[in-house]
């Protein structure tokens, strides 16, 4: 009787669902490598955020009513670029490392997203929105503005080119190029946008390119694993793309750490009737 009686209770009356989820993405390391510049989504809205790289010390930076995304901080330490969303635009932002002064970069006209910096601070790397009409996409072109004098340069256009950055010595771009319904791809240019060559020339989806610290390696977002997108490392010129981890999710946005030692990266899982994203890091 007893036996019966505890087997009854062990079976389980109900399923539980999550009903709660997390939104902490985009990581972006701090030039001396003690801290994070991240999003976390609060009351629906996405704030900056600051923390030590072990996840502690958590400031929060704005506390407005838009949505902020893609940030960056500056080689110097003194800024972070950010795209500020509004109900009209999103647009090329830079704010005081503790959240200070917020100052719009890009024209009103302009529709703006992927904000990063040339190596002496003074530039702001950046592309003009692809996702207008999504799931379409659009012509987007890469520019840089200078912070001083507001003047804006076009560096790579024809095409949807996305997430540029200078590598440290900025005599290269690396950047994303979509060329097909299913295919995205790596591609080097030239410091000033010229010479264009695909790095990685795979028929799945590669994207989100970091430079290393030394120039010598870009790490990028594939899905050419065929489960969710992973990290992956490879040489500048493309050779020796290598697994940087196991994961399961959509792996993206990496980031190196200043002494080349990790990667910071957003993994995002459907869980029950949600996703929830978090930052990993992963050590080299």
């Amino acid at each position: 009787m007893w036996l019966h009686a505890a087997a009854a209770a062990d079976r389980a009356i109900s399923i539980p669902v999550q009903i709660t989820h997390a939104q902490n993405f985009d990581p972006f390391p701090s030039p001396d490598g003690k801290k994070l510049v991240f999003i976390s989504s609060i009351s629906g809205k996405e704030q900056l955020f600051t923390m030590d790289v072990d996840g502690s010390n958590v400031v929060q930076l704005t506390r407005d009513d838009a949505d902020h995304e893609d940030p960056a901080w500056s080689p110097d330490g003194t800024k972070i670029a950010f795209v500020l969303i509004t109900k009209d635009r999103h647009s090329i932002a830079v704010t005081r490392a503790d959240g200070g002064d917020v100052e719009v970069l890009t024209p009103r006209e302009q529709n703006t997203i992927h904000p990063n910096w040339s190596a002496d601070s003074k530039r702001v790397i950046y592309c003009t929105n692809d996702d207008l009409q999504p799931p379409k996409k659009n012509s987007a072109d890469i520019n840089a503005v200078d912070l001083a004098t507001k003047k804006i340069t076009p560096l790579i256009t024809g095409g949807i080119n996305t997430y540029g950055s200078w590598s440290p010595d900025m005599k290269h771009i690396a950047f994303r190029k979509i060329i097909g319904d299913e295919n995205s791809e790596v591609f080097v240019a030239d410091g000033d946008g010229s010479n264009p060559r695909n790095l990685t020339n795979n028929p799945f989806f590669d994207g989100w390119p970091a430079w290393s610290p030394d120039g010598r390696k870009i790490a990028f977002a594939s899905n050419r694993r065929g489960h969710g997108y992973q990290i992956f490392v490879m040489g500048a010129d493309g050779t020796n793309p290598r697994l940087v981890a196991n994961t399961e999710g959509r792996g993206t946005a990496p980031r190196w750490s200043p002494d080349g030692k990790a990667i910071y990266f957003t993994n995002c899982v459907e869980k029950d009737y949600g996703t929830d994203c978090e930052i990993l890091s992963a050590p080299l």
